[in-house]
């Protein structure tokens, strides 16, 4: 158990301090510990630490000791990763804009999903399908897992619960993402398919043990269903539906969107036409997708590997835009938001960055390192 880990965990207690201030702490201080040893004025010059914030901060480390609370919060929930866990730690998940500062899991850890080398791929939709969305959803994921895929989904009741037993029906493996702590089964009659998905893949949360489902925390489990995955396919959605909100973090993820198209006559399908209009990508067959999700480029095996690289002295923003710019491709928003940097600032690096060759620019303002 690094010193570093135990601050991630310390500082993900405090109210207030979601994620994305998180992030701004470490890349403020270089680290969490670094932060959590900081005086109240030097906390104060983060962007998004307000007063109220601040008193909770203080509050927690007069009453809080991390490398202690580590020990103790480990004996309750033995199996979590932190970003200080960088290896173990799933790898496209670090790269979005707010991953969870804890994960929590339950299940058979597999190497090469958590280092991008073997694809996931998120299946989402409707509570309440209809037949078609069913059988569609069992072929596309028993298809997806014969071919080698890993198949994500939120355990709900519906689209997920055909998207989860088609892919164990076919041997494949799967990962289910909660909006509970990972020993709770929601909805309980899923319990069955929850104990065959611990036995067979992988259940995460970044909620710890014994958090009962609450309607706030399923749009955030729906964040990281999209930062798991290199695809998300929509199978079944109506216009107000929890799968569209998926979609919508996968764009800005810059990762790429699947429908099944479906009937004008049927409600459940109203939100995949609409996802279809804004350019998603319309799936026609199994085939059809496997050809298509088979395009995707890979996942460059060693990220490590270039920050060996011998690269110029870069001024401090553009070092940072370079660093959090992935191997995968980011959108411009995303690198805005994760860097917090003023639009302009973001926009002059990455042109500088393009002229020096280290980054390219492809269709719909997305970015990629070199």
């Amino acid at each position: 158990m690094t010193e570093e880990r135990a601050f991630w965990l310390a500082w993900a207690q405090v109210s207030g301090v979601g994620p994305v201030l998180l992030q701004r702490l470490q890349q403020h201080f270089g680290t969490l510990t670094a932060a959590w040893q900081a005086s109240s004025a030097a906390l104060q010059a983060v962007e998004g630490m307000g007063t109220q914030t601040l008193e909770q901060v203080n509050a927690a480390r007069s009453q809080l000791h991390p490398a202690e609370f580590c020990l103790a919060h480990a004996a309750q929930n033995p199996h979590f990763w932190t970003p200080a866990d960088s290896h173990e730690y799933p790898r496209l998940l670090l790269e979005i804009a707010s991953p969870p500062p804890v994960l929590y899991y339950r299940g058979i850890v597999d190497e090469g999903e958590n280092q991008g080398s073997k694809a996931l791929i998120g299946i989402v939709g409707t509570r309440s399908p209809s037949e078609y969305g069913k059988r569609w959803t069992r072929k596309i994921s028993m298809a997806l897992a014969r071919n080698g895929f890993t198949v994500v989904s939120g355990l709900a009741e519906g689209i997920d619960t055909e998207a989860h037993q088609g892919c164990l029906d076919a041997g494949g493996r799967t990962i289910a993402v909660l909006g509970t702590g990972v020993d709770i089964v929601y909805p309980p009659r899923n319990r069955k398919l929850y104990e065959q998905i611990v036995e067979q893949g992988l259940v995460v949360s970044e909620f710890p043990s014994k958090t009962p489902p609450d309607r706030a925390h399923f749009p955030r489990r729906n964040r990281i269903i999209a930062g798991l995955c290199r695809a998300v396919l929509v199978m079944e959605a109506p216009t107000r539906s929890g799968a569209l909100i998926t979609a919508r973090f996968t764009n800005d993820f810059g990762r790429d969107v699947y429908v099944l198209p479906g009937s004008l006559d049927n409600p459940r399908s109203h939100g995949c036409l609409g996802l279809l209009n804004k350019g998603a990508t319309v799936i026609l067959s199994e085939g059809h997708l496997l050809e298509l999700l088979g395009s995707m480029p890979q996942i460059d095996p060693a990220p490590a590997a270039f920050e060996q690289l011998s690269l110029p002295n870069l001024e401090p923003e553009l070092q940072q835009v370079l660093t959090t710019i992935a191997s995968e491709l980011m959108s411009f928003d995303a690198i805005v938001q994760q860097t917090g940097y003023a639009t302009g600032i973001v926009a002059s690096a990455l042109l500088q960055l393009e002229l020096l060759g280290l980054v390219s620019q492809l269709p719909g303002m997305r970015y990629q390192r070199c």
